[in-house]
Parts: C-alpha cells; sequence; structure tokens
C-alpha cells in the first residue's frame, strides 16, 4: 500500500510542478489523473521483459512531456508564447549562448549538466518504484484499493478528456501536452508548405526607391523597446522625460521627427526575426519562416536599396559567431562583434555599449557615399546590468577603453535578478539609456540628406510587460527634410517623439515598413524585373 502511494503522490507531483511555472501557481492544477491509472496498472502486472520496456517507454514518455511542459513555461515567460516543438528546437543553441553572455560559460554549463542530472534522478527514482520485484496482489487489499484507483480514476480522466472537469484543479498533462504538441505540429507544417508556395509563387519584386536616392537611410533598432516602455507608468516616469528632450533637442538643431507605432512579430527575443520581417515585407514570426526566407532568395529592402544606388551596410554588435544569413541578405559590408575594434569590457550578455556602436559606425562604417544601413543597438538587452552614463563629449569614446570602469559596476545578474521590482527598475533604465544615446547621436549626424528610423524590436518579456500587452513598438522617423517625413505622416505617424497611444492594440504589422517605402519612394514595379 506505501510503495502505491508513494509512486502514485511521486509521478503526479513530477506531472504537475512544470505546470504550476507555466500557470504561476502552485496546485494549478493539482491532480494529475494519468499518474493515478498508470501507477496501479504497472503495479498490479506480473514480473517480465514486457512490463519492463512498458515502463521504460511510459517514463520515456513522461521525460518528454515533463520537458516540453518545462519549455512551454519557459517560452512563454520569456516569449509571451507556447512551446512549438515543430519551430522551437533550433532555440536550445541560442539558450545556451544566453546563459553564457549572462553567467558565464563555466556556469551554464554547469546549470546545464545540473538540469540533465536531476531529469535523469527523476527518471532513475520513477524507474525503481515502478519496478518492484513483487506486484500487488488483487486479491490483498493495496491489490483492491489499485483497482478501485484505477476505475475512479479512468471514469474520471474520460470525463476530463470530454470537457467535464468534476474534481476542481485536476488535468490530463500527459494527454493534453501530447494532443496540443501533435495538433501544433500538423498545423505548422501545413503552415510551412502555405508559407514556402507563397515565397515561389508570389515574390516581392526589389524595387529603386527613387524618392530616396542618394540619400542616407539608416534603420536603426532598439533592443527591447516596446510600446509598454512609454505606455506603462511604470517605465513611461524614466523615458517620457527622455523623449521630451530629444524632440526639443532635435528642434533646436533644425531636425524634424514623427513617430508612430508598428507591431512586432515577436516578443521577449529572437530579435533577429523582427529584423528579418522589417527587411523582408513578409511576417517572419518564427525560426522556420527566417530560413525558409532566406533561403528562397526573397528579396529585402537590401535589393531595393542596392538597385537604388545606395551601398548596403549592417551593424551587428552581438553577432560573435559565424554569421552566413548576412551574406543571404546581400549587404555589401557587414559588421560584426569581430569587425569592430572595441577594446573595452563586455558587459555581460552585451559586447559593446550602444554610444561607441553609434560612434564608430559615424566614424568609420558610413563613409562618403549614399549608405543604407541596418544598426541593431544591444545596450537595452536583458540582464539589463550595468547602466552606463551616456557621455556628452563624444570625442572622449575612442576605441572603448573609457568605458572599463563600468565593467564590474552594480550589482551582477545573479543578484538583480532576483528581485522582479529591480529588474523592472534596471530594464526602464537601460531602455533609456539607448533611446537617449539614439537621439543625441541623430543630432549629431542627421542633416537634409539622411532619413533615420529608429525603431524597437519588439516588446520586452511578459515578466516586464504583462500577459496581455500589445505586440507594439514606437518608431521614430528623423530627417533634416521635412518632406521625406510626409508620407510616414499620411500613414498614421504625428510629429513629435511620442506616438499616438491609443490603438496599439491595432498597430500595423512591422513587415508593412517595406511595402510602404516601396510606395511612397519606389518606381513602379512592373518595371523592375524578378529578383534571382
Amino acid at each position: 500500500m506505501l510503495r502505491l502511494l508513494v509512486t502514485v503522490f511521486a509521478l503526479n507531483f513530477v506531472l504537475v510542478v512544470p505546470l504550476w511555472w507555466r500557470f504561476g501557481g502552485v496546485g494549478t492544477p493539482l491532480i494529475a489523473w494519468e499518474a493515478w491509472l498508470v501507477v496501479p496498472a504497472i503495479l498490479l502486472m506480473r514480473p517480465s521483459s514486457f512490463r519492463r520496456w512498458l515502463v521504460w517507454l511510459l517514463l520515456g514518455w513522461l521525460m518528454l512531456v515533463s520537458v516540453a511542459n518545462l519549455g512551454d513555461a519557459a517560452t512563454h515567460t520569456a516569449f509571451g508564447r507556447s512551446l512549438n516543438l515543430y519551430l522551437d528546437v533550433p532555440l536550445v543553441r541560442s539558450i545556451y549562448h544566453l546563459l553564457v553572455g549572462n553567467v558565464g560559460q563555466l556556469a551554464a554549463a554547469l546549470l546545464i549538466v545540473l538540469g540533465g542530472m536531476v531529469l535523469l534522478g527523476i527518471w532513475w527514482g520513477m524507474l525503481r518504484l515502478l519496478l518492484p520485484v513483487a506486484p500487488l496482489s488483487w486479491r490483498r487489499i493495496s491489490g483492491v484499493v489499485a483497482i478501485g484507483v484505477i476505475s475512479v480514476a479512468g471514469l474520471l480522466a474520460v470525463l476530463e478528456a470530454n470537457g467535464y472537469r468534476v474534481v476542481p484543479k485536476s488535468s490530463l498533462p500527459i494527454v493534453n501536452t501530447t494532443r496540443f504538441q501533435w495538433e501544433q505540429i500538423v498545423a505548422t507544417h501545413q503552415a510551412k508548405e502555405a508559407f514556402a508556395s507563397q515565397l515561389e509563387n508570389a515574390p516581392m519584386r526589389p524595387q529603386p526607391l527613387t524618392g530616396l536616392e542618394g540619400r542616407n537611410v539608416l534603420l536603426t533598432f532598439i533592443e527591447s523597446y516596446g510600446v509598454s516602455a512609454i505606455d506603462n507608468p511604470r517605465y513611461s516616469n524614466v523615458i517620457l522625460p527622455t523623449l521630451t528632450d530629444m524632440q526639443q533637442r532635435l528642434d533646436e538643431r533644425g531636425l524634424h521627427v514623427v513617430s508612430g507605432l508598428l507591431a512586432a512579430p515577436i516578443r521577449g527575443g529572437q530579435s533577429w526575426l523582427a529584423h528579418a520581417t522589417t527587411l523582408s515585407g513578409r511576417w517572419i514570426d518564427n525560426q522556420l519562416w527566417y530560413r525558409l526566407m532566406l533561403d528562397s532568395n526573397h528579396s529585402t529592402l537590401v535589393d531595393d536599396f542596392s538597385a537604388t544606388g545606395q551601398r548596403t551596410l549592417t551593424v551587428m554588435p552581438a553577432i560573435t559567431m559565424a554569421w552566413p544569413e548576412g551574406a543571404a541578405y546581400g549587404f555589401d559590408d557587414i559588421a560584426a562583434a569581430k569587425d569592430i575594434p572595441y577594446a573595452g569590457p563586455p558587459l555581460h550578455w552585451v559586447t559593446m555599449p550602444d554610444q561607441f556602436v553609434l560612434d564608430y559606425t559615424q566614424r568609420h562604417l558610413l563613409g562618403e557615399s549614399p549608405v543604407f544601413a541596418q544598426l541593431a543597438l544591444i545596450s537595452s538587452h536583458a540582464p539589463w546590468t550595468p547602466i552606463l552614463p551616456v557621455l556628452e563629449n563624444w570625442s572622449m569614446i575612442g576605441d572603448g577603453s573609457i568605458f572599463n570602469p563600468w565593467e564590474k559596476a552594480g550589482d551582477p545578474p545573479e543578484v538583480i535578478w532576483q528581485d522582479i521590482e529591480r529588474i523592472r527598475d534596471h530594464y526602464a533604465w537601460s531602455v533609456n539609456y539607448s533611446v537617449k544615446v539614439a537621439g543625441r547621436w541623430a543630432e549629431r549626424m542627421v542633416d537634409d540628406n539622411t532619413l533615420l528610423i529608429v525603431l524597437g524590436d519588439h516588446q520586452a518579456a511578459p515578466l516586464i510587460t504583462g500577459d496581455n500587452a500589445s505586440a507594439a513598438v514606437p518608431v521614430h522617423v528623423i530627417s533634416g527634410d521635412p518632406a521625406l517625413l510626409e508620407p510616414f505622416k499620411a500613414r498614421g505617424f504625428i510629429d513629435g517623439t511620442l506616438p499616438a497611444l491609443e490603438n496599439s492594440q491595432e498597430a500595423v504589422k512591422m513587415s508593412q515598413l517595406r511595402h510602404w517605402l516601396q510606395e511612397d519612394f519606389g518606381t513602379s514595379a512592373s518595371d523592375i524585373r524578378t529578383a534571382p
């Protein structure tokens, strides 16, 4: 009897704990009916090779479900969506690199090993409990109890599976997770085929943007700069004064700015999907779509500006490994972390501060000829520490060694991330830093011949924004020539650095930006050949 109870409660605990993380409360759910069915059924079976193989298969299934539920909780926390095994397996490598950037390679490896050992320990413990030498006998009280448990649990599980929850806080984790992931696999495969067909049969043509011929066009992404930074009082008290100051300073220099909102395809992470969405004019909200788009030779803004006559450049200080995607996009020049001679310290995950990146880009990368540049700033990337000041004298930046004093400034991530309120404070301060730096850079280098588009790549994780926050990000378009801003105003952008916030939930998709540029600044697409 004791073994029956211990094994049932142990398996029940293993099944429901990942759901507590996912749904935000201990005891939600409390009962996993599969445990109350599987355990007594196996313990009643006589020892045999069949029973052994059955237990191994069931435990393998159990571990896969538990890992999937833990992954579901993690993706919901980080990205505000459910895990999709069809799409998300490639993210494991990215998660490891994010851990390395935040806590170091040794700590990241130890965490992964520890997680593996915990899962192996659970599997071994359940194996020992489910394979006793002597089975339960239906002639004894324990056997009769086991049969009764199977009967009651079976009835309640069938009712649960058909939408009738008799016992509060009960669930079928194995059944529900397996069914949900299988449905996602089928639906995602069908969507993949449709998307691939769309790329092949309805390609977007590269189009010269003659209205921007001879101009510098700088597409600058600010990491995790979502609309919550300016419409949530928790953060807007920090960032709105910076936007007000930015507008005043631009006005004093005879520069013009309009602002609006666009909806990002992702939140919490995977910034490259937002970049791909903006460049391609397609809605790229997962890694598979990203690979399909790049492998299809689909044209992007890079092709549009190449056809217009601009040199094309991307500045990606977060890229520390090989990046074949840059060549797939067709940029003329790529400046990844290794290509930028930064002599200062890395700041946890951040390889180099935004102010250095912008200063180096202006001094060494833009050059004299007209350029289209995509820049991805990263100082406002988690873990949001340390917080740097904006240096008023840009001539002091040099090779970046001036940032050495901030290498150990402030508390490390493992301290800050113990307190949710401190995390949120640091998020606001780091985004404020990036927005302020972008504004000061605009003062320095925007002129009548420049169109600077500053936009967030995505909202921060639900930990920061809440579960129901809009997917919108602010967009600021700056130029010395007000005529370049008129098309954006016709699209609903308004004067100043603060966009209209009333309809942020209905913001136009980020993929529309390329379409707007083609329609407002381009020549007729019928005169342009399809990209090879």
